[in-house]
């Protein structure tokens, strides 16, 4: 079923690149993923559960970037900048990360019900969706703890707390005004301190 589910948020996916997500229609979906209408049904639940694991996708794609751009080599802020760059990035090139990252959903996009979501019998529930508020928390904790080295002592490990979460704000602040000349790198490279982290 697995491969079933992936297929069909392709095809909404696609669905939703070609029209708004009112438009979108689950008899559509369902046949150009090459699955019965129940199949979906039965997956999903109805059209807010596929919007619900649209923006799950979504969101947890966004994170699978942080973590390869924290991985990456350089310093910490080479690396904390990787993050800025692919936040800046993932929001200018997919429309359901821009809205996660600031909270502006358009009317074309599925934006899911608040609230716990209404699974069926077959499944387990979803985690449910991150705020802007929780996306930035767990980009920062995250990059805390790709950054401190062993025998961090706690009072770096808040200045470090502090630098990673102005990067991700930065950056944020770059998706809904996008910078001059230099981008989200230059800026980082002119608050950065000469020293490492």
């Amino acid at each position: 079923m697995a491969a079933a589910r992936v297929s069909l948020l392709d095809a909404a996916l696609a669905a939703l690149a070609r029209r708004p997500w009112p438009a979108v229609r689950m008899v559509e979906v369902a046949a150009a993923a090459g699955v019965s209408r129940q199949t979906l049904y039965n997956e999903f639940g109805g059209k807010d559960g596929l919007a619900r694991a649209l923006v799950r996708r979504a969101a947890d794609d966004y994170l699978a970037g942080v973590q390869r751009a924290l991985a990456g080599g350089g310093g910490s802020w080479d690396r904390l900048t990787a993050t800025a760059e692919w936040t800046v990035t993932a929001a200018q090139d997919d429309a359901l990360v821009r809205a996660l990252l600031t909270g502006c959903w358009s009317e074309r996009l599925p934006a899911p019900p608040p609230g716990p979501s209404p699974v069926p019998a077959q499944r387990r529930p979803e985690q449910p969706l991150p705020s802007p508020g929780d996306l930035v928390r767990t980009v920062r904790d995250r990059a805390v703890t790709a950054l401190s080295g062993p025998g961090t002592g706690p009072a770096a490990t808040v200045e470090l707390a502090r630098s990673c979460e102005l990067v991700v704000r930065l950056a944020l602040s770059c998706v809904a005004a996008p910078p001059g000349e230099g981008g989200v790198a230059g800026l980082i490279r002119s608050l950065a301190p000469r020293t490492e982290l």
